[in-house]
């Protein structure tokens, strides 16, 4: 399938049919109106709950080197690996107890897949049946859960919707392919569950992709997906161990700015108006998101240390057998940050912040002038979560990463 827009390398034919976004992010603005109820009239997310969440700068690294051996994951490994990566996150006495802390009935549930690493690295279909047997024994209705991606396509060619259980829903954001990115609603997939963007809810900004028209204000916006605003209470996000030719890693902040979004290409359309460090936290940063957002669970059974997002080269894959636990993204992304780097210092690759086609490129595979991981410490610095390692007093706890093993 063709990719939308470069992540990993910028082929000459893209680069060619792409061109400059106009850089300035002053004047950006989050939009949110009067939100309605979600379906099946869910109460209100706890204040409790959502962005940095009860348990800021905490990330548990739950280790089981039984959960994929030559490339065969086993399920039952990486259930039991989710049921104790959940207590220790949370404390509780046993695994229900543990999704009971961010779950009740009532509540209708969207779980965020990520397919762009198939066939290698995308999130597990073990760890979505994981999740989805976590979510029902907190109580939660097996139709009040919707399993997504943005692109319907995606979620289909990497073979996820076969292994989405009866009676849980399935679907994209966007349906249909649209290279304008523009569109809002598809009258054809009116049966798609999760099909849409919100014309209420979006953030502006100053950033145009090159080649729209700067005088349509729809240039300006990126509008949130029905299902986050109008259908789900709330989301549990399983984003995956990789790195990323852009924003540096891709780990649970940007699976929130560019899985929740329409318009995302104008983040990065050529390799020298790459704006993701901004771009991710000003979505991010949208209150909708920030309450709905209230589990993190990164898939690391199998990372991508170089050419990520996608995992279509092995020998850039490795088994790296563990699961991240976390209400705060900024801390887990960080965590995944140094682990990125540490594998690629291990393969003499430089760290993904000095890497780029205007940087350090011993591959000559960047797509990018420079890759941007200072999405990072600025979605802390606008209170969504602990970026620093050591304790910052009066400022930062400091991030508590426990590693354990299953």
């Amino acid at each position: 399938m063709a990719k939308r827009y470069p992540c990993g390398g910028l082929h000459r034919r893209d680069f060619l049919a792409a061109a400059a976004a106009l850089p300035a992010l002053e004047g950006v603005r989050l939009v949110s109106a009067s939100e309605p109820k979600a379906a099946a009239d869910p109460k209100r997310v706890d204040a409790k709950l959502g962005i940095p969440g009860p348990y800021p700068g905490r990330v548990i690294e739950a280790r089981n080197p039984a959960m994929i051996r030559n490339d065969v994951k086993n399920a039952e490994a990486i259930r039991q690996t989710v049921a104790r990566g959940m207590t220790a996150l949370t404390g509780a006495d046993d695994a229900v107890e543990a999704w009971r802390r961010f779950f009740e009935p009532g509540d209708v549930v969207g779980v965020k897949m990520n397919p762009v690493g198939n066939p290698l690295a995308n999130t597990s279909n073990e760890l979505m049946l994981a999740v989805i047997e976590g979510l029902k024994s907190a109580g939660v209705k097996t139709g009040d859960i919707f399993v997504y991606e943005r692109y319907r396509s995606e979620l289909i060619n990497a073979g996820m919707h076969k292994a989405v259980p009866d009676g849980v829903r399935w679907g994209g954001l966007t349906p249909d392919d649209d290279p304008s990115q523009l569109q809002i609603n598809w009258p054809s997939f009116r049966s798609d569950p999760v099909a849409g963007y919100d014309p209420d809810e979006f953030v502006e900004m100053n950033l145009v992709h090159h080649g729209h028209d700067p005088k349509d204000d729809r240039n300006f916006r990126s509008h949130l997906g029905l299902l986050i605003t109008k259908r789900v209470n709330k989301l549990v996000l399983l984003p995956v161990l990789k790195d990323h030719g852009s924003a540096g890693v891709t780990g649970a902040l940007k699976n929130i700015s560019h899985g929740s979004v329409n318009n995302v290409a104008r983040s990065h359309s050529t390799h020298d108006t790459n704006t993701c460090n901004q771009f991710i936290p000003e979505v991010v940063n949208h209150p909708v998101l920030r309450k709905k957002c209230v589990l993190q669970i990164m898939d690391g059974i199998k990372g991508v240390f170089q050419k990520g997002p996608f995992g279509q080269d092995p020998k850039f894959t490795w088994e790296y057998n563990a699961l991240f636990f976390a209400t705060d993204p900024v801390a887990l992304d960080h965590v995944e940050w140094r682990i990125i780097d540490a594998k690629r210092k291990e393969k003499g690759l430089p760290p993904v912040a000095a890497t780029g086609r205007s940087a350090l490129d011993p591959l000559g595979t960047e797509g990018f002038d420079v890759r941007q991981p200072q999405h990072i410490p600025l979605c802390a610095n606008l209170g969504l979560g602990v970026f620093d390692f050591q304790p910052v007093p009066g400022k930062s706890p400091g991030i508590d990463h426990r590693v354990i093993t299953v």
